[in-house]
């Protein structure tokens, strides 16, 4: 992996593999079952220009859990950028502060342009519609943990993206991780105008995979492995896009469809936050407590991946077994209430 994670275009299939077997070596810390200080003294810059609470605080506990201490930003209002501050001098400042920074910012290419500015470490933690690949790493960390549970191979598996795959950089860095791989095949389903960019339907193509669009989710998917859905993302509009934008029922995935579409041990993710407000059209609360139901598990996962990530742009991940412990403080059987013993 090179010296900063800004997108999923610097990763090969060794780097990805390498960091998938990191991660599964950081579970138990992930877990709360051992503790590791090999990041001690070391400072994490989590800047935060667009808003976030997911992200912001997984990165915050990955690092954490290594050892190392944070400082957060969020929001332009309290940043010196309002004042007129270039993305150069931020980064320069920040990087005599900070061992590592991880940067979220509403418009693409922001990170990219702030990362050129130093050597210290650099995280995309979203930019705009462009990738967040932390994001893809854990959902494919998650997909590779599910389909050993359900012995499932990833070469040849069916999985279906929908919902808003032309502002949601989620899948776009997904779509690429996938690319890595053996050939599989990709069904896109988007709202008319959220179709997912022509260039990277063209890359995934020209890499093995075979790709197909389809316009509703009122067909046959007995045999899709995985179901990714995404938040209809409004706030990305125009104020034409905003005055002309309808939506069916068409685009929901909920207990209905997984029921009558689906297949029994096809799983269903999101990248979260999801919408659960009355036609929403995104992913229904009623699959809550189904075992197809990943999206738990997947943000759990974000922990040891992100902890992968820090382990080895600060290339300490050789470290960590030497400095493990056992936790001290009261840990429950389980996270959540639906949750299996941990």
């Amino acid at each position: 992996m090179s010296r900063h994670l800004l997108s999923v275009d610097s990763l090969t299939r060794e780097s990805v593999d390498h960091l998938m077997r990191v991660a599964a070596r950081m579970e138990p810390i992930a877990q709360r079952r051992q503790v590791t200080r090999v990041l001690e003294g070391a400072v994490l810059g989590n800047l935060f220009f667009e808003a976030s609470t997911r992200t912001r605080v997984s990165f915050h506990a990955a690092f954490c859990r290594l050892g190392g201490s944070v400082c957060d930003t969020t929001g332009f209002t309290f940043s010196s950028m309002a004042k007129g501050e270039s993305l150069y001098d931020t980064s320069r400042v920040m990087s005599g502060y900070c061992d590592a920074i991880v940067m979220r910012h509403p418009d693409q290419g922001s990170v990219a342009e702030f990362a050129a500015a130093t050597h210290v470490p650099v995280i995309n933690g979203g930019d705009g519609p462009g990738e967040h690949p932390s994001q893809a790493l854990l959902d494919f960390y998650t997909i590779d943990k599910e389909f050993t549970r359900l012995g499932k191979q990833l070469a040849g598996a069916h999985v279906l993206l929908t919902g808003d795959l032309k502002y949601g950089r989620t899948v776009h860095s997904l779509i690429k991780l996938l690319s890595l791989y053996d050939p599989m095949r990709i069904t896109l389903v988007a709202p008319p105008g959220l179709e997912m960019p022509d260039y990277l339907i063209d890359l995934v193509a020209s890499r093995g995979h075979r790709v197909e669009q389809r316009t509703s989710l009122a067909d046959d998917y007995a045999n899709v492995d995985v179901v990714y859905t995404t938040r209809i993302q409004k706030e990305r509009f125009t104020a034409e896009m905003s005055e002309d934008f309808s939506l069916s029922r068409n685009f929901t995935v909920d207990r209905a469809f997984m029921d009558k579409r689906c297949g029994r041990d096809t799983i269903v993710m999101h990248p979260l936050p999801r919408d659960s407000r009355p036609d929403a059209n995104d992913l229904d609360v009623d699959l809550n407590g189904d075992p197809r139901l990943a999206i738990f598990r997947q943000t759990d996962n974000g922990i040891p991946v992100r902890m992968a990530i820090f382990a080895t742009l600060l290339q300490v991940e050789e470290l960590i077994e030497k400095d493990l412990r056992p936790v001290r403080w009261f840990v429950p059987e389980r996270v959540g209430v639906d949750d299996p013993s941990l």
